[in-house]
């Protein structure tokens, strides 16, 4: 601008600046003075300013000086900044001090402190002198200059509004804006370019050209702000490209950096592609982050809280990377206004330890800054630490008593909120004493034994110790103290504290405890304890606390001190009691000579009873014979002492047996009597044999003992029989037992009665099994030896063995060697003198397998030769079925399926045992049901609580497969007086082609039984049986209908209503007997199942029914020999009804009755095979048969009576016509009478009789089921009255007709004249001479009426 101008108006408002001079005076009090302002016009020349200057200075100058010294701050403003150098210029230049005078002031200084430039219209650019600072009040409000057109030598200047009032620029001090020590502002922006991997590597070119027009930019545009030393690039990061840099400045605002960072794009090239938008500050040392509670345990509430001195605008919060948001657990409070946030977390958990940060946003669009802490926390689980998990007291222990007992619970930390309780649970309740020490807590029992009663011993009672924190994490721990108390335990003894060998007791064991865990006997003898482990022997009650042992034979190993111990937990309760046993010689033992032999009269004959020389023989020994007792002499002979009596007969007026023994008697007068020796008198003249042995007749017996020197007893098990034959003693048996055997019998016995059997038993099986391997031969040759074998393995099954396979495999190979081949002949010599030992041998196998104790949850599959065993242990949540798959060496099979749910029904820890055997059932008894055709398979369980029917299904591979009608059986070891035999009950067969399926509803040993096929034979009989019994009771009811129709019209006069009330009766109790024969015989022939209670009840009315027929024959014949014999007795209708009645059902319900009450418990009333009574095993069949045969023989005996009255001559000779009649109305009356009177039953003697023709089965099968027929023909239809009587109902004329003479014939034949000539001949043989003359229907003597109505019953 020329200087001979004036500037427009609008240049001077724009280049107007304000110059503010600060100056130092001293005026006095009470001047006035102000400070002015000076308007210097840029037109005027510089002539006219200083005079105007002067003018003023001298309007200014008059005010009289204050004594105090002020800084007064002068505002200058110009219209021009060239006017802004000179007027600095001159200000420097004043020569200082100035005095004036009028207004008594002295400036000692003037300063220019701040020059404000214009930027708007109402805004400025301001900027502070060297030497000079903005106040620090206001160095966050300032504002940057954005314009570039300042120079850069000038300081940086900050907007301000126009006009502006202050406060100006101070002279610069520490506590100037941005004059204290610099801060670090970690800063990144964004370049919206591809990162290249150049920028990771810091001396690569294009690194650092980056780095140098990047802290360029940024030194240019952050220098203005407060206290601003440097800009520098950190380094570059991916994401298109982050650029990490520091600003080191004073204490900028929000709003400074925001501004600063807009000012970048400015400074920097546009090829880097700067992103102004994600400029951001990261802050994290300006976050107050707190935790409350500082210890935390899962279970507590923590509040984590944040502050900041700044405003945000949203705050977030994070665990780990994973943001938190508001839930159940989480809880995020923020408060604006107080800079905070809050995050609550409840119920913590070792899951959340760890790193958490606080987030505080403040976003303008140039600039994001963010207030970020973290800390991290950990929590910890309040572990509760009893000093008991729990813990036996014994309630009546005098140190428990005095000491009590102390339970405490402690935590791993100490915690000044540490709260406490204890809470007592239980049946006895103990309180005590809390204690808190420190980290733990303590409660002080005071233990009474008055607090547990003995029925109370065991009881738990919970002490549970619960521990709060204080903040919401609560532990409790508890202590299970069991009470118990020591029990009062007394023992007992059947006997004195002595005992004899051979002799039984009992001990009982009592406690007042009784809530025990288990109960032990032990055997203290000397320095010997032994455990008696004996299941057979021990019974405990634990509803009385109560053990018994009982010994049933007292050996010397049983002496000693008995200790019975009651155990609950660890406190053990005992008693004791001393026990000696007696030497006494056991039965067995006692060897007698002879068993049995003949003696002479007057001869002395030596009786011997002898024990072994190694025992004690203490003992008062007598013989008796006959009951009479004699002293013994004693003598040692081999390795025998024996007590020996000579006898002599003197009562010799008869032959006779009679009996001796030997009675031993110890110290303590308990006795045993030997075996009985067996004597039999004979007088001398029989004798045929005498020599050493004995005396006997031809063909007598002398039993003698097996004495063996060799043996250490000195003798063995067994005997010898002799047989007198030709005047010489020879051997017809001898069942001695060889001497391994005798030694293994003994010692089998021993075991058996041994307190420790179930430990034993596994070296005896092994020795077992080798002895009798090794004694094989002698075992085949001699049933006696074989006998032993048998009655070792039942004695040894009936102790529990564990299931280890060398104990399974020595017992089943036993069996094996036994059951051989090679045994075949020894076990059919046993079977004719024992037939119960291959019933019992079959029992030992099912015993054993019963009381195997599983070992490791397991049943191990043993096979030996023969013999086969599997099973399994039933464990919890058993859910599959039983099934087992059996081979034998023949290639046989048989399979054992039980299903899952009947495996389900047993208990835990149960067994299932099955054991194939492919010979045993060949030595059983043979069976008239057929032949084993198949294996023999035996199953059993050791579960007690299963139900009674048990399902099993095997599936039997037939051996002979000619072989017909298979039978699904069992060995039921009941029959045949406990010697056992097959039973078809409870198990169906199906027909499988070359198997058979057995479904059984039990469990025992199982087989199945097929017959020879004779279906030939048979079907004829079984025609003729059900053809027959089909026309019988057809006939029989055609029968009753008959006489339901003509009843009125043939029962007009007693005999004639006696007769056909029995014929009545005979046909409806022959037809019901029928209809039940017949349908049990049709069920029992296609082979299905019946049930064993429709069965009994079939068979009962069967029987029955049968014998009402029986009994009213026995009626009818009984009326008509009551009219025959007792002519002129007569008696009323009435009794003889209720006598026919009586005898007709009460005898037969009394006789049938009776045998099912006899026979049902027996499980002996039914045949196996039909539903018919019992022979085999109680004769029950008796019980018909007798009372049928007496009715037939008496029914025999009247039908001769009326032939003999027949055949009786009348007066006058017979002509050979009269002959000839007379034998007609022979054969007429026998064919009546014989179906009548049931006759036809007596051709069933001949079937009895074994090996009987086949003619005489068809015959009596043919009778008899035709029976009822024959009743319809002879006892109904050939009734001519009868036949009269359905002629009236069929024409009354024709009946009217024949009335006059049916009432003349009346008192002849009441009911049925078969012709008039034989009733007049009948007439005559019974004793009626002459004729008689009838006018009327009625009698006119009783004789005659009596003589008809016996004439009437031959109809």
């Amino acid at each position: 601008m020329s200087p001979g101008k004036m500037p427009s108006a609008t240049t001077t408002g724009l280049h107007c600046l304000l110059l503010l001079v600060s100056a130092c005076c001293q005026t006095s009090q009470g001047s006035n003075f102000y400070p002015f302002s000076y308007v210097i016009d840029s037109a005027l020349g510089q002539d006219s300013f200083y005079p105007e200057m002067q003018r003023q200075k001298r309007n200014m100058l008059i005010l009289d000086l204050p004594l105090p010294e002020y800084t007064v701050d002068i505002e200058v403003s110009l219209q021009d900044s060239s006017y802004l150098e000179p007027i600095k210029d001159y200000l420097k230049n004043i020569n200082l001090p100035i005095n004036i005078s009028n207004v008594q002031t002295t400036v000692s200084n003037i300063s220019t402190t701040t020059v404000c430039l214009p930027s708007g219209e109402n805004s400025s650019c301001c900027f502070c002198e060297n030497g000079y600072a903005w106040p620090s009040t206001v160095c966050s409000d300032m504002m940057p200059c954005p314009s570039l057109s300042l120079e850069q030598a000038l300081p940086c200047a900050y907007m301000q509004k126009m006009p502006f009032y202050g406060p100006y620029c101070e002279p610069q001090t520490e506590e100037s804006c941005g004059m204290g020590e610099p801060i670090v502002m970690n800063m990144s922006v964004r370049l919206d370019s591809d990162f290249q991997d150049d920028l990771k590597d810091s001396s690569s070119v294009l690194h650092q050209k980056y780095k140098a027009d990047l802290e360029k930019a940024f030194n240019a545009s952050y220098r203005c702000l407060p206290g601003f030393v440097s800009a520098t690039v950190t380094g570059f990061s991916p994401g298109s490209v982050f650029v990490n840099y520091e600003v080191r400045t004073g204490g900028a605002s929000f709003t400074q950096v925001g501004d600063s960072n807009r000012g970048v794009l400015q400074f920097l090239n546009s090829s880097y592609h700067l992103n102004p938008f994600t400029f951001t500050r990261v802050i994290t040392n300006q976050t107050n982050f707190t935790v409350k509670p500082s210890n935390l345990f899962e279970g507590d509430t923590v509040r984590l809280t944040c502050e900041i001195n700044s405003t945000f605008a949203n705050a977030t919060w994070y665990h780990f990377d994973q943001t938190i948001s508001n839930s159940s657990r989480y809880s995020i409070v923020t408060v604006f206004a107080a800079r905070r946030s809050i995050l609550k977390i409840t119920n913590v958990t070792t899951k959340d330890s760890g790193s958490y940060s606080c987030m505080f946003i403040t976003s303008s669009p140039y600039h994001t800054e963010i207030h970020n802490a973290t800390e991290t926390i950990s929590v910890f689980p309040l572990n509760v630490t009893p000093n008991f998990e729990d813990i036996d007291v014994t309630c009546n222990s005098p140190e428990v008593q005095s000491k009590g007992l102390l339970l405490s619970c402690c935590i791993d930390r100490h915690l000044k909120s540490l709260k406490v309780s204890w809470k007592v649970n239980g049946t006895i309740n103990i309180t005590g004493m809390s204690i808190l020490s420190g980290n733990c807590t303590g409660y002080s029992l005071n233990i009474n034994e008055s607090l547990c009663p003995p029925e109370k011993s065991g009881a738990v009672t919970t002490y549970t110790c619960e521990l709060e924190t204080g903040h919401g994490a609560r532990r409790a721990r508890s202590i299970a103290v069991t009470y118990l108390r020591k029990a009062h335990v007394t023992i007992s003894s059947s006997t004195n504290s002595t005992v004899s060998e051979g002799y039984g007791f009992n001990l009982t064991c009592q406690s007042d405890v009784s809530n025990y865990d288990s109960i032990s006997w032990k055997i203290q003898s000397g320095n010997d304890t032994k455990t008696v482990d004996c299941n057979m022997c021990i019974k405990n009650s634990e509803s009385s606390a109560t053990s018994v042992l009982t010994v049933k034979s007292a050996s010397l190993e049983w002496r000693g001190t008995y200790i019975c111990t009651f155990s609950q937990k660890n406190l053990d309760s005992s008693a004791n009691l001393t026990i000696e046993v007696v030497s006494l010689p056991l039965k067995q033992n006692i060897l007698i000579d002879p068993i049995a032999t003949s003696i002479e009269c007057q001869v002395p004959h030596a009786l011997e009873c002898c024990i072994s020389a190694k025992t004690v023989r203490d003992y008062r020994v007598t013989f008796f014979v006959q009951q009479n007792e004699f002293q013994v002499e004693k003598k040692i002979k081999d390795n025998l002492f024996c007590y020996m009596y000579n006898h002599t007969e003197k009562e010799c007026n008869k032959e006779k047996k009679f009996e001796a023994y030997c009675r031993f008697i110890n110290r303590i007068e308990q006795r045993v009597d030997s075996e009985h020796i067996k004597l039999h008198l004979t007088p001398a003249k029989r004798i045929s044999c005498s020599d050493k042995l004995g005396i006997g007749t031809e063909m007598a017996l002398l039993i003698k003992p097996c004495c063996d020197v060799k043996n250490p007893i000195g003798f063995t098990r067994g005997n010898i029989t002799y047989q007198c034959i030709n005047s010489s003693w020879k051997v017809a048996r001898n069942d001695c037992l060889s001497g391994p055997i005798n030694d293994l019998l003994s010692g089998a016995e021993s075991l058996v009665s041994s307190p420790e059997a179930k430990a034993e038993l596994p070296v005896y099986l092994a020795h077992l099994k080798n002895q009798t391997k090794e004694e094989i031969t002698t075992i085949n040759n001699s049933s006696a030896n074989l006998g032993a074998i048998v009655s070792i393995l039942d004695m040894v099954s009936s102790i529990p063995v564990q299931a280890e396979e060398d104990n399974m495999k020595n017992f089943l190979s036993t069996v094996d060697l036994i059951v051989g081949d090679s045994t075949t002949e020894a076990w059919e010599d046993l079977n004719k003198e024992k037939t119960q030992q291959s019933s019992l041998l079959l029992q030992s196998v099912e015993n054993f397998s019963l009381r195997l104790q599983p070992v490791n949850n397991t049943i191990p599959s043993v096979f030996a030769n023969t013999v086969h065993l599997q099973g399994i242990v039933v464990k919890e949540n058993y859910n599959t079925s039983y099934s087992k798959d059996f081979l034998s060496r023949e290639s046989l099979t048989v399979k054992v399926v039980i299903s899952e749910n009947e495996i389900q029904t047993l208990t835990q820890n149960s067994t299932v045992v099955s054991v194939m055997y492919s010979r045993l059932a060949h030595i059983l008894p043979r069976n008239t049901l057929g032949y084993v055709n198949g294996l023999l398979i035996t199953t059993t369980l050791s579960s007690q609580n299963r139900s009674q029917n048990f399902n099993v299904n095997m599936t039997f591979a037939k051996k002979n497969l000619s072989l017909k009608m298979p039978k699904c059986v069992f060995w039921n070891f009941t029959l045949n007086n406990h010697s056992g035999d097959w039973d078809t009950r409870g198990c169906t067969p199906t027909e499988l082609g070359n198997d058979v399926l057995c479904s059984c509803n039990h469990l025992t040993s199982f087989s199945i039984l097929m017959s020879p096929d004779r279906s030939s034979e048979l079907i004829f009989e079984d025609y003729i049986s059900y053809i027959g019994l089909a026309i019988s009771i057809v006939s029989l009811v055609v029968c009753i209908i008959i006489e339901s129709l003509v009843w009125k019209y043939v029962t007009n006069n007693t005999t004639s209503y006696m007769r056909h009330v029995c014929i009545l009766n005979i046909a409806t109790s022959l037809l019901i007997a029928d209809v039940w024969f017949i349908v049990t015989a049709s069920i029992t022939d296609q082979n299905q199942q019946m049930s064993r209670d429709i069965c009994i009840m079939a068979t009962f009315f069967i029987h029955f029914f049968y014998l009402c027929v029986f009994f009213w024959m026995l009626s009818l014949g009984l009326i008509l020999f009551y009219r025959l014999v007792f002519i002129l007795h007569n008696t009323s209708k009435t009794t003889q009804k209720a006598v026919a009645f009586c005898l007709g059902y009460v005898c037969p319900f009394v006789i049938a009755v009776t045998t099912i009450a006899v026979t049902l418990p027996k499980n002996s009333y039914t045949r196996k095979d039909v539903c018919w009574l019992n022979w085999k095993d109680s004769k029950a069949l008796l019980a018909f048969v007798i009372p049928a045969l007496i009715i037939v023989a008496t029914n025999l005996f009247i039908a001769a009576v009326v032939i003999i009255k027949i055949l009786r001559p009348t007066i006058g000779d017979r002509s050979s016509g009269q002959e000839r009649k007379s034998l007609l109305q022979i054969g007429k009356s026998v064919a009546i009478l014989t179906p009548l009177l049931g006759l036809t039953w007596g051709f069933g003697l001949a079937t009895i009789i074994k090996n009987s023709h086949r003619a005489f089965h068809i015959l009596f099968s043919l009778l008899n089921a035709l029976q009822g027929l024959f009743i319809l023909v002879f006892g109904t239809l050939w009734d001519k009255k009868i036949q009269e009587a359905l002629l009236k109902r069929n024409s009354s004329s024709k009946w009217s007709s024949q009335q006059s003479k049916s009432s003349s014939l009346i008192l002849v034949t009441p009911m049925l004249a078969m012709s008039y000539p034989f009733s007049r001949t009948f007439n005559n043989l019974c004793g009626k001479t002459g004729k008689y003359r009838v006018s009327s229907s009625e009698p006119s003597t009783s004789s005659t009426e009596n003589t008809s109505k016996a004439y009437s019953l031959l109809n």
